[in-house]
């Protein structure tokens, strides 16, 4: 069996560059936002509307969102759509620095913000299958460097810089994710241009979202792929509700302390998005997804169990390699088995369930542990991890997943289910 050495297109490195520096601002804004609705209020209704109001876009028009991204050109949709962040957040700088930003103003920069990361997330997703040309290894070693650096910049990089920003002025974080979008509209614009989406004549946007998301909830494997992180996101959620208590009230750690819990969190990630395609090539992509789950299950069990901080973070680190991994080898499976012109409907479906989900993850968390302790949460939580692990092992096995990469692949092409086995990786 020969090996072909396949190279990602110059393309790649561009649109990686322009995806790490947005989500550099990205980070920065995660960490500003909070602390500039702080500064204007402290009623905790107030300050939970501004952070509701960036996820209300997935939950009001994530199909439909999917469906306009399938009739657009994608890179035209994500450089108009950076454009517009950008200047939306200059004139919230603006509104700053003249000190007439309020928290209606806020909660208004926070819902328009979420509704341009769905756009521009969900036409990205459609157009890196296209400038890949639908490779599967190709597209696991993008999505893990793009998931990597995304974690690095919006998890390690970013907050730290918002808050030292925020210190210079209410306005300076602001204008700083500004220039981060105008940045990264700059060179999503210079990327190839890809086939635009040839719409079904006839068709009405409504029903080509339901044609969208009927095709995810009728295909066992994608079903599987999308109840992952929707399943996950309750799970998870529920941990996070109750983390920072955890930690104070049972491990007895500080505010730096629990920083340093979730470093080692973003930290596994790192890792796991690094060795995802190894984990593919070696056990086969079904089986690496049930294997990530259940270490997943199994991390957040020793995390409710931890008898310190420092078994606290190697469990957070274990979870967070678990869910790198995931990250990267379930959206490129998509990518290399949904037909182009479906993609933006399957990509936004998908995402829309796993945003649906979060809300009840956070309810379950505060729930649990008001009425019972504050562990009960995490032990929930992995029971709910390991329960969906069984569920999905057979909707996402290797058998499902190489029938699905074969009838994928276009006539004459060799057998993906082979050739990502075969295809050697080299750097750009």
């Amino acid at each position: 069996m020969t090996s072909e050495v396949r190279r990602l297109p110059t393309g790649f490195g561009r649109l990686w560059t322009a995806q790490t520096v947005s989500s550099l601002g990205d980070g920065v804004s995660h960490a500003a936002l909070p602390l500039l609705a702080l500064t204007l209020t402290r009623d905790p209704m107030a300050l939970a509307v501004v952070a509701a109001a960036g996820t209300l876009p997935w939950l009001l028009f994530g199909v439909l969102g999917g469906a306009l991204v399938d009739r657009w050109d994608r890179r035209r949709t994500m450089w108009v759509t950076d454009v517009a962040r950008g200047a939306l957040l200059a004139t919230a700088g603006a509104a700053a620095a003249l000190d007439v930003l309020n928290i209606p103003l806020l909660a208004a920069v926070s819902f328009l913000l979420g509704l341009g990361g769905l756009f521009f997330d969900t036409a990205a997703t459609a157009y890196l299958p296209d400038l890949l040309g639908r490779d599967p290894a190709l597209l696991e070693r993008a999505n893990s460097r793009l998931r990597g650096s995304q974690t690095a910049a919006s998890g390690f990089a970013g907050p730290p810089a918002g808050s030292v920003l925020l210190a210079l002025g209410r306005a300076v974080p602001l204008l700083a994710d500004a220039v981060s979008f105008a940045l990264c509209a700059l060179l999503v614009r210079s990327l190839p241009a890809a086939p635009r989406p040839v719409p079904q004549a006839g068709e009405s946007l409504l029903r080509q979202a339901r044609a969208g998301a009927s095709y995810v909830f009728r295909d066992q494997l994608l079903l599987g792929l999308a109840l992952r992180p929707a399943v996950g996101n309750v799970a998870f959620l529920a941990v996070e509700t109750v983390l920072a208590l955890f930690a104070h009230d049972r491990l007895g750690v500080d505010g730096l302390g629990f920083g340093l819990l979730l470093t080692a969190e973003a930290t596994g990630g790192l890792l796991g998005a690094g060795i995802a395609s190894f984990l593919g090539r070696r056990l086969g992509t079904g089986t690496a997804l049930t294997c990530t789950a259940l270490v997943e299950g199994l991390a957040i069990l020793g995390l409710a169990a931890a008898p310190n901080p420092y078994a606290a973070g190697l469990a957070l680190a274990v979870c967070g390699a678990g869910m790198g991994a995931t990250m990267v080898l379930g959206p490129s499976l998509r990518q290399t088995i949904v037909p182009a012109h479906l993609m933006g409907r399957v990509a936004s479906t998908s995402r829309m369930l796993a945003m649906c989900a979060a809300p009840f993850g956070a309810f379950l968390g505060g729930w649990l542990a008001s009425s019972y302790d504050v562990r009960t949460p995490l032990y929930a939580a992995a029971g709910l991890l390991l329960a969906m692990t069984a569920v999905t092992a057979t909707m996402t096995s290797n058998r499902r997943v190489e029938a699905a990469l074969r009838a994928a692949a276009p006539a004459g092409d060799p057998d993906p289910a082979e050739s990502r086995h075969t295809v050697e990786a080299r750097a750009v």
